[in-house]
């Protein structure tokens, strides 16, 4: 293994030590290097999960028209990376087709028939924009998903987990959406507890193996934050002290703040 393979996140990496995609190649060492098959999500919402077998662990969603980047086809599923975050992890292959087409067009409504995020092509079609056309105020979309139901792996209107309510927010205002909490706290800049101020993420870690290593919120203003939570099985409106509390109960760190 490489210096620059030992800090590759494998959440992220498209890599096993049987094969790798083509373009890791003198960076991770695999059995076999291969070219990634390029698919779309061809459904509202496909979830990927961490084994080849239906039902394990959830680690994200594909929706409609994001571009899957394929290793492996077995049994019915495929293996390979979602183009737009990243994420590696298992498909049902029913739910993905051949390409990935160029779209023009998101969805910018949380009540659309496609997922918020959505990606399409075509003339204008109701609750959707022009890619590049893009909402300004990452607070007021979460705001809009109050009272989504919690899914861990969620991330649109109908599910959600922490780190997808804050993903599906940051998108539908054209700004980079790392999938998992810990990711998103390396976003933007520092900023004491004093100072917080709407708009900021305010982050837990934890040590916990695996992909869920922390929890992620909107500040929505100095004593309130937004989130989507697991102990409220919701996206909620939640006092800062009492989220403050519960976490430090749990054995996360002290909250990080970053402004965006």
């Amino acid at each position: 293994m490489t210096a620059a393979a030992a800090t590759l996140d494998p959440r992220t990496t498209l890599a096993r030590p049987d094969m790798a995609e083509q373009a890791l190649e003198g960076v991770v060492r695999a059995t076999a290097y291969r070219a990634a098959r390029p698919m779309h999500c061809a459904v509202a919402v496909a979830d990927i999960e961490a084994g080849p077998g239906r039902g394990t662990a959830p680690l994200d969603q594909l929706i409609f028209g994001e571009a899957f980047d394929v290793l492996l086809a077995e049994g019915g599923r495929m293996w390979g990376q979602a183009r737009r975050d990243g994420v590696v992890g298992w498909v049902d292959a029913a739910h993905l087709a051949e390409g990935a087409p160029l779209p023009n067009r998101t969805v910018t409504e949380p009540t659309a028939v496609l997922p918020l995020n959505a990606l399409v092509a075509g003339t204008d079609r109701a609750g959707t924009s022009m890619i590049g056309d893009f909402l300004d105020d990452p607070v007021a979309v979460a705001q809009a998903l109050l009272g989504t139901p919690h899914r861990l792996g969620g991330r649109t209107p109908t599910g959600t987990d922490c780190s997808g309510l804050v993903q599906q927010a940051l998108y539908a205002c054209g700004r980079a959406g790392p999938r998992y909490a810990d990711q998103q706290a390396e976003l933007g800049q520092p900023v004491e507890r004093s100072a917080v101020r709407r708009g900021d993420l305010a982050i837990w870690l934890n040590a916990e193996e695996g992909p869920w290593r922390g929890h992620s919120a909107f500040v929505l203003d100095e004593d309130r934050l937004l989130h989507a939570s697991g102990a409220h099985g919701a996206v909620v409106i939640e006092a800062l002290a009492d989220a403050e509390a519960r976490y430090k109960a749990s054995g996360f760190t002290a909250p990080v703040f970053r402004r965006l």
